[in-house]
């Protein structure tokens, strides 16, 4: 297994929350000698320096200084999202019915429902203890990498008509087990009870909680040669880990390199730690006050920089080829996609797509192109979202996978080792 591989494979691991990839990619970023920093202080930066800064435990931002910045100070970012479609806990979470205790939750994001039938399922998330200051109260931060909670199917005897297709109700029938009422679980409040013990607090002192509930299935190679890999959660942390890897290895003379780690992409990001809002304006004019400059040229840096929006992009399905473009159908195992739209769904245009598709050959990086048939409707990306503020030459790229938003999803290993070397070159450019 290469590095790259090994890798992804950790963070597929512990990432199972926007919270816990941020809490393994900012290990990561110490481990490479990044300093922490935080929006509440002034930035004192310097040349050669590397830094990060977290936003509400599940947005990052991760940047590095060239040697030069005080002559030309270019600017490279990319973007990627820590969140993933999953299952949410709801306040008040304790429920039982026929003799089972059962979690409430709610749907995030455009998860394929039924793919998370027969999963083994996890907890994953923060959770708001009561402090000293009411203004903020204690986080703690939870990831129970265990089975603790399943949603079984119905048996095909009491559903015979099941494989013709059934909806699933959202509410009614992916409320997920967490054991059996009468087997140490007769209390109230079974969940919460829990968590307190998890967390070693008095079960009063919990307020409040962000959790998820997310597969626990380990990701593996499988083909002839393991040449794919079967995981969930690579929507997007293929992306994560590759921006990563790309900002601690790319090295620029002058200049900013700059790494974004947005929550919340799933559901529309114009939230507070998603790319919809006004904090990428604020993170740069931080960054380039810290070296001295003027908000007027940290504006004017923008006509000269470039945005890479990282996201997985749809590959060409064996058995549903028909659902691809007609001329443009990407194939697992051949490299990266970058992904284009007239519609500007993806941020692209064909000055962004020259740029990536020269850094891809000068480094002998296998490149393909994506678009979606003209009668079907794809997602959106950051970099969509982020041209709204950030008036600057915009591509999206990505890893072709298979299942997107299944609980399990599938891609091919060599894309993976493309995408790091691909932006690894990118911010050396």
């Amino acid at each position: 297994m290469g590095q790259t591989i090994e890798n992804v494979f950790h963070m597929l691991e512990k990432g199972s929350s926007a919270a816990m990839v941020v809490r393994e990619g900012a290990a990561m970023l110490e481990e490479a000698g990044f300093l922490e920093l935080h929006f509440n202080q002034d930035w004192g930066l310097a040349e050669n320096g590397r830094y990060y800064v977290k936003h509400h435990d599940t947005t990052m931002f991760a940047f590095t200084i060239g040697e030069q910045v005080a002559s030309r100070c270019t600017l490279r970012m990319g973007a990627a999202h820590t969140d993933f479609p999953c299952l949410r806990v709801k306040p008040n979470p304790d429920l039982a019915a026929a003799g089972y205790a059962q979690v409430n939750v709610e749907v995030y994001g455009g998860a394929i429902l039924n793919t998370w039938l027969d999963r083994p399922l996890g907890i994953s998330g923060r959770v708001a203890v009561q402090g000293e200051d009411v203004m903020h109260p204690k986080m703690r931060y939870l990831s129970v990498e265990r089975p603790l909670l399943a949603i079984p199917n119905l048996a095909i005897h009491m559903e015979p008509e099941i494989n013709k297709g059934k909806e699933l109700n959202k509410q009614t029938d992916l409320l997920p087990i967490l054991g059996l009422i009468g087997d140490g679980l007769d209390e109230e409040k079974r969940l919460m009870r829990f968590l307190a013990e998890e967390l070693q607090v008095e079960m009063g002192q919990i307020l409040d909680y962000e959790l998820w509930v997310y597969c626990l299935e380990a990701p593996r190679h499988f083909g002839l040669h393991g040449e794919m890999v079967l995981s969930p959660r690579l929507d997007n942390l293929t992306s994560v880990q590759a921006l990563l890897e790309g900002l601690v290895r790319g090295r620029r003379k002058e200049g900013v390199n700059l790494a974004a780690f947005f929550d919340h992409e799933e559901v529309g990001s114009h939230t507070k730690q998603g790319a919809g809002s006004m904090l990428a304006l604020h993170l740069l004019e931080k960054i380039y006050s810290g070296l001295g400059k003027t908000p007027a040229q940290a504006r004017d840096s923008l006509y000269d920089a470039f945005l890479l929006s990282l996201d997985v992009a749809h590959g060409v399905h064996p058995n549903k080829a028909g659902k691809m473009d007609l001329t443009n159908k990407p194939v697992l195992g051949k490299g990266i996609c970058i992904k284009e739209a007239s519609a500007q769904t993806y941020a692209t245009d064909c000055e962004a797509v020259a740029i990536v598709e020269q850094i891809c050959r000068e480094a002998g990086i296998p490149y393909q192109k994506f678009v979606n048939r003209s009668d079907m409707r794809g997602g959106g990306t950051l970099g969509a979202i982020l041209s709204q503020f950030l008036p600057v030459r915009a591509a999206d790229v990505g890893v072709p996978v298979l299942a997107m938003h299944s609980a399990v999803e599938t891609m091919a290993a060599a894309d993976m080792e493309a995408l790091a070397e691909f932006t690894t070159a990118y911010y050396q450019a």
